[in-house]
């Protein structure tokens, strides 16, 4: 295969092929050529063999057609190189609420070759300079509305230099730019192992990984989870709630339903009263949504048993047997639960409606093996807590990171999950193996939100933990030594929950707050978070 990348930025971060994990092909499916552009499957393919009059995408007033998406991302594609001067390799920061201009943008980056790195709209400037640094990104598109935080990090950000807004009305915006190109483009011949996806996550230690995805990898989780575990159909609607910047919501909401035909809602507000409201308006039937918002939507059962649901998929986090029972009560469906991670992509282990069990996250689907194992990275026997242990299409390759050693060990992906398999095979969650709190389906690094805290100027120490909660599956919990002369008060907590808001994305921020006068350290003064857990 031949890589079209000019900018080899990518392929030179790449880890030592010792320090990959195992990758398996053995499906039919995955049989992939050599050069392989994904936009060309996932678009122009229904555009090519008749199907472009097929509807896409629906947003808030917009109904786009494939043949309409493409001639968007074909314009966007123009822009990218004509104006921009975006060469194969080059990394695209993509910022947006979930639109169609965002999928447009998304497939332009693919069909120009370039590599996508999307953002979540409620990340800061601090946050997405450490993206756009580390990623080395030289060009973005923006939604115009999320413009401050992006000019506030540009400045830090010497590479990038070409910024282009959309969905605004400056003379100087995209959209004005795309007037001026053709609705057709030449996609660039990316190999099916070129990088096209940086997909970033956060770390325990706060400092984001960066994972890299290829073109044969986007394809990868449309043909395993999708047409095994999902089984949609070209009729189907699909909406949901996660952010396409997560992998669980791009795959959820435009690569499945687009590879075989389908269509999908796009809301940029996707609270539970939100979703339900466009279930309705728009007939959706396949949703892609978290624990927490199932079980606020099931206390809607009228509404929900008379709709046009058919297929209801978790995750983002843990499915406590209760969500999923209260679901089947409120609605008549049995919620298809399963695992991802942003490292593997997207799903690896789940179950379809049939073979759901309560407590359980189903088996690996076809493509995909997985294991728990001990310490020494050996399989433990049923009914045993372990690691959790992947081998599969996709995996973990970090973009230059010593972390690459820590989640893949002797071929096997380690997603930091702690597991135990049943005496008939199944797989069920017990925590995780690390300091992430996991809540309402986003990912929050313990250290990340600590530092957060300890710019404010009253706090002296502080440690944090995540808390079981009914709703939110785990909450965020600050324990915080005030500096001398600063009270514990109440107004105290509300203060420091803004300060925190202001400073990293909102959903980050400690819901509790309990004040200590000493933290737990080791002798080398390490602070001892599980000890948080103890009465002082």
């Amino acid at each position: 295969m031949t890589s079209a990348h000019i900018d080899t930025f990518a392929r030179d971060r790449l880890p030592p092929l010792e320090d990959q994990p195992e990758f398996l092909f053995e499906l039919p499916s995955l049989q992939f050529p050599a050069q392989l552009n994904c936009a060309t499957e996932l678009l122009d393919r229904h555009v090519a063999e008749g199907r472009g009059d097929r509807l896409c995408l629906q947003a808030e007033g917009m109904r786009w057609t494939y043949a309409e998406l493409q001639a968007h991302a074909n314009r966007i594609a123009n822009v990218l190189v004509k104006d921009m001067g975006l060469v194969p390799g080059n990394r695209v920061l993509l910022r947006s609420a979930n639109n169609p201009m965002l999928v447009a943008c998304w497939f332009a980056v693919m069909k120009a070759g370039g590599i996508a790195v999307a953002t979540m709209p409620l990340l800061r400037a601090k946050e997405l300079t450490q993206m756009a640094v580390k990623g080395e990104v030289t060009h973005a598109l923006c939604d115009a509305r999320l413009a401050e935080e992006l000019k506030r990090a540009q400045p830090s950000c010497p590479l990038l230099t070409q910024i282009r807004y959309f969905n605004g009305t400056p003379a100087d915006g995209l959209e004005a730019a795309m007037a001026t190109h053709p609705a057709t483009f030449d996609n660039v011949d990316t190999a099916s192992d070129d990088t096209c996806i940086l997909a970033f996550t956060s770390g325990t230690t706060g400092e984001p990984k960066g994972t890299m995805h290829f073109h044969r990898d986007v394809m990868a989780i449309c043909a395993c989870w999708p047409p095994h575990i999902l089984r949609p159909t070209p009729d189907d609607i699909f909406i949901g709630s996660p952010p396409l910047a997560f992998t669980f919501g791009l795959g959820g909401l435009v690569l499945f339903p687009m590879s075989v035909g389908a269509s999908a809602v796009l809301l940029e507000k996707a609270s539970p009263p939100d979703l339900l409201a466009a279930v309705q308006r728009y007939g959706a039937t396949v949703l892609f949504t978290a624990p927490t918002s199932y079980r606020v939507l099931a206390q809607q059962a009228d509404a929900l048993r008379g709709s046009t649901l058919r297929k209801c998929v978790s995750a983002g986090e843990a499915l406590p047997a209760a969500t999923r029972a209260l679901w089947k009560q409120a609605t008549g469906i049995e919620l298809i639960d399963g695992i991802g991670a942003t490292e593997m992509l997207h799903i690896f282990i789940s179950a379809d409606e049939a073979h759901a069990r309560p407590g359980a996250t189903g088996k690996a689907i076809p493509g995909y093996v997985a294991r728990v194992v001990d310490e020494a990275g050996e399989p433990v026997p049923a009914n045993t807590v372990g690691k959790l242990a992947v081998k599969g299409p996709t995996g973990c390759r970090y973009l230059a990171d010593v972390r690459q050693k820590q989640y893949v060990k002797n071929g096997w992906n380690l997603t930091g999950d702690a597991y135990l398999v049943d005496d008939e095979g199944y797989f069920h969650y017990q925590s995780r193996t690390d300091d992430m709190i996991i809540s309402s389906g986003y990912n929050i690094a313990s250290p990340e939100v600590e530092d957060a805290l300890l710019l404010h100027p009253q706090v002296a120490e502080c440690g944090v933990i995540g808390v079981a909660d009914a709703e939110r599956g785990q909450i965020v919990k600050a324990f915080v030594v005030l500096r001398p002369g600063a009270e514990p008060t109440e107004a105290m907590v509300t203060e420091l929950q803004e300060f925190v808001k202001a400073n990293v994305a909102p959903y980050k921020y400690p819901r509790a707050i309990e004040f200590r006068s000493t933290l737990p350290r080791t002798e080398t003064g390490k602070l001892q978070r599980f000890r948080l857990r103890d009465k002082p």
